[in-house]
């Protein structure tokens, strides 16, 4: 498998994050998402830092008491509970954090801290007076129904709340639908099915009718599952929550398939696509080997990052050619792809593409002089670079009558998204309710919650809400001849054409060449910015 992409210089392969910009964390929050302008649009979240000695940062999480400061507080109901006694002993320090860096060497200052999820010995609300409630919003993904049965269970059986709702199709749902009571009896089996029960929608956020709603029936938890979009919604439900002094904690489940948000871990559901694609990988294999000059090109999710695409790449060991959103490529000429296709065809006489859905959107855009356009969410509509890479291939090769091919497109994207969420997601999903009730519970409102660097914590939605991950530009390929494997670098594109034009790009390495320096095959979720 060579990944084809464009390395700006050889480096070796890593996944990295880009810095967040916090300077104006709720730029444009009203307006994206759908959401209509309300009071609460005209400040911003402040940002709540607390120093250390050393360069110690803890980026902290409202809570209620900072605008409610005469809160009672309630000794935690685990406490008295026969089946979470053992919890005692493992009741989170207040003072606890979870560092952003881990790796660091002896003179470096000690960064960025974020408070630590889990269940306090205090808590501000007691049993009896918590309505809470739960929307999903944006696309599907596997676990949505998993995390959505944690959360009623958790609330249930280890806080005895008994009121607990659904919020239907999304956040229109608040001021269009009714609700829908949830009990664990009612949610027992929702993780062994896909899709969410509460329906799903995009746009619909009008903030005022949101928290009016809220207000109304006396909501003082709302649990917000949903992408980027979703949690900037979130965040502007929470400013006119405080501005309007409620007491009510807003909370955030971070939901993308791409696994493209900034600083968590990953995000739920990750997994599952990821072994879902290898199904759709493993038929264009077959497809492709099965015929003369057999092609099968495979289009997965991923919008501003190919995560997926590059792990189901790795996983499957089967791939001949990775393309993604980080990359640009190009298609004619000396080492553009097509010639990269003629060649591996002529060697092994099949081979398998896959492409991540936001990869070439310029080149198709260009094409066809597409204007952007966008969706309900605020999101860039997407070209389908699966069809047109497809269709490009095919009239390269119409050129070539003694050069045949049989090409075979497929499309899993709606398949994968739909399926039940595996073992690890189910646990996963747990782990990501439990905290964010915890985190309720406690007190805390204005804050995602996620792991980071395998400790889950609350993080301010600002910083959720920074720069798309994205996968270094510049990773690495296998399958070496006699069946031993040696990760490289295979350098592709621009690199070459400013190389043939005089262009200064350090040592000179040829098309397709394998560099001295080994890559890694990079960490389970690697945000960059953990290396010192």
């Amino acid at each position: 498998m060579e990944a084809v992409g464009v390395a700006p210089a050889p480096v070796a392969a890593a996944v990295k994050k880009k810095l967040l910009d916090l300077k104006d964390p709720f730029p444009t929050a009203a307006a994206e998402n759908g959401a209509k302008a309300s009071p609460a649009g005209k400040w911003a979240m402040k940002k709540k830092l607390v120093g250390g000695d050393a360069g110690y940062v803890l980026e902290d999480v409202p809570h209620l008491t900072d605008y409610l400061p005469e809160l009672p507080t309630f000794p935690n109901p685990l406490q008295d509970n026969p089946a979470y006694s053992v919890v005692k002993q493992y009741f989170v320090n207040p003072d606890d954090t979870v560092t952003q860096k881990i790796v660091v060497h002896k003179t470096s200052a000690r960064g960025t801290h974020f408070r630590r999820a889990g269940p306090r010995q205090r808590v501000y609300f007691q049993s009896d007076e918590v309505n809470a409630a739960i929307v999903t919003c944006g696309g599907l993904c596997p676990g949505l129904n998993t995390v959505v049965r944690e959360l009623v269970c958790g609330l249930y059986d280890m806080y005895g709340v008994t009121s607990v709702v659904g919020i239907e199709g999304g956040y229109k749902g608040f001021y269009s639908k009714n609700t829908i009571p949830l009990t664990p009896k009612s949610v027992n089996d929702i993780h062994k099915r896909g899709g969410t029960i509460l329906g799903t929608s995009r746009g619909g956020h009008d903030t005022a009718k949101i928290v009016d709603c809220l207000q109304d029936r006396g909501i003082n938890q709302v649990y917000i599952i949903g992408g980027d979009g979703t949690q900037k919604g979130a965040s502007v439900i929470y400013e006119e929550v405080r501005r309007r002094g409620l007491k009510c904690s807003v909370v955030g489940v971070p939901k993308t398939i791409d696994n493209d948000i900034a600083v968590i871990d990953k995000s739920f559901g990750f997994d599952t696509a990821v072994e879902e694609a290898q199904r759709a990988i493993n038929a264009a294999h077959v497809e492709a080997e099965s015929a003369e000059n057999g092609i099968g090109v495979v289009k997965l999710m991923g919008r501003n990052s190919g995560f997926i695409a590059m792990y189901a790449t790795l996983a499957s060991r089967d791939v001949d050619c990775c393309l993604i959103p980080e990359s640009p490529f190009y298609l004619e000429g000396k080492g553009g792809l097509l010639e990269f296709i003629e060649r591996r065809l002529k060697d092994n006489g099949h081979m398998v593409i896959v492409v991540a859905e936001g990869a070439g959107q310029d080149l198709i855009a260009k094409s066809m002089n597409f204007v952007d356009t966008q969706d309900a969410s605020g999101n860039k509509l997407l070209l389908d670079v699966g069809l047109w890479l497809s269709q490009k291939i095919k009239d390269h090769f119409k050129k070539k009558p003694n050069f045949p091919i049989t090409l075979k497109y497929i499309d899993p994207t709606y398949m994968i998204r739909a399926v039940k969420s595996n073992a690890s997601d189910n646990v996963y999903c747990t782990l990501l309710a439990h905290s964010a009730l915890h985190g309720a519970m406690a007190g805390y409102t204005g804050f995602t919650v996620a792991p980071v660097n395998g400790r889950h914590a609350y993080i301010p939605f600002y910083v959720s809400r920074g720069p798309y991950v994205q996968i270094e530009p510049g990773y690495c390929n296998t399958n070496c001849p006699g069946g031993s494997e040696t990760w490289t670098i295979f350098v592709f594109a621009e690199d070459h054409r400013e190389a043939e034009q005089g262009g200064d790009h350090g040592p000179d390495v040829g098309e397709g060449a394998v560099l001295d320096e080994p890559a890694l095959l990079p960490e389970p979720r690697g945000r960059g910015e953990h290396e010192a």
